[in-house]
């Protein structure tokens, strides 16, 4: 039988698609890299990921490319969790804390052909960049008065290529089973070993971590992950914030608990990090006699939850 109900593939272009339709202008508060917090929404998010599809299709980055990612929890990170796909390519998220052995063995395995970095994390890439002749590009996530001054050749600045383009652009079609994104494992032996998210596997982990007993997300919530979005693929908060049309915090590269503090008290009522995160962020409240004032609940994960963590969130 023909004509069978919404018969089309589960990619993750879909997800921020409908967050920009429906809950565009649900707010995104940001501590950029810069130093500002920034705001921007769904709608803008969407807007700037397709510019940036655009503008990596220019640099000759398409279905099957594989584009390395070294960057914190910021609004541009998350134009580039739906850029990067949105073109055709995959999006390698790399965690600067690896020993630089293990930074050129991942990018080399995967065959990155651009990294787009972090004004701050350029010094990582400046030590490893000869032991890695596949890439050609080297795109610095900032505006033109902030681009650092590197060793590095021929560095592209984000905000520059981006609004070179416009917005005027449908997503790279292809199968719900074509690799969305790549995570390598940390802390094991051997060499790190990768994983590929597929399209399909983005959509239906954003589903069910939207669950009650999971995330709970709806729209009326406020999201922030601390949970870097290169760590276990940010736990899908990138993706699971825009399917229910949830507002989001993101922190930057900030993880001290008085940064944290600040921007919990912009408003947010979720959030999700690993143990080690709240017992420093309790700490300092109790020094400082501080309340959480929005918080309603808290994630918690990558190894066992202390019970005394528990108990003073409660």
């Amino acid at each position: 039988m023909d004509n069978l109900m919404q018969e089309f593939p589960l990619r993750v272009g879909n997800i921020i698609d409908h967050a920009a339709r429906y809950h565009g202008k649900r707010k995104i508060m940001s501590r950029s890299v810069e130093g500002p917090i920034i705001e921007t929404n769904w709608v803008k998010i969407h807007e700037k990921a397709k510019r940036l599809s655009k503008a990596l299709i220019k640099l000759e980055i398409g279905k099957g490319d594989v584009v390395g990612v070294m960057a914190w929890n910021t609004s541009r990170h998350l134009e580039i969790v739906y850029g990067v796909p949105g073109c055709g390519a995959v999006n390698h998220t790399l965690n600067p804390r690896l020993f630089s052995e293990q930074l050129v063995y991942i990018i080399n395995h995967a065959e990155d052909k651009v990294l787009m970095v972090d004004r701050d994390l350029i010094p990582v890439i400046e030590k490893i960049i000869n032991k890695c002749p596949m890439i050609k590009h080297v795109i610095v996530m900032t505006d033109n008065k902030n681009m650092p001054n590197s060793k590095l050749r021929n560095l592209l600045c984000y905000e520059d290529i981006v609004s070179e383009q416009d917005e005027d652009f449908n997503w790279v079609n292809g199968s719900e089973i074509d690799a969305c994104g790549i995570c390598y494992t940390s802390g094991t032996t051997g060499n790190p070993k990768g994983v590929v998210y597929t399209h399909r596997s983005n959509t239906l982990h954003a589903l069910a971590s939207s669950a009650p007993d999971m995330l709970g997300l709806s729209s009326t919530e406020v999201i922030m992950p601390v949970v870097p979005l290169f760590h276990a693929n940010g736990w899908s908060i990138g993706y699971t914030a825009p399917l229910t049309g949830a507002s989001m915090i993101m922190p930057g590269r900030d993880m001290s608990p008085a940064a944290l503090y600040e921007m919990l008290e912009l408003g947010a009522t979720v959030t999700a990090a690993v143990p080690t995160v709240w017992l420093l962020l309790l700490d300092y409240l109790e020094k400082e006699d501080l309340k959480l004032n929005t918080l309603k609940r808290v994630v918690i994960g990558g190894s066992a939850c202390p019970r005394a963590v528990i108990e003073k969130f409660q």
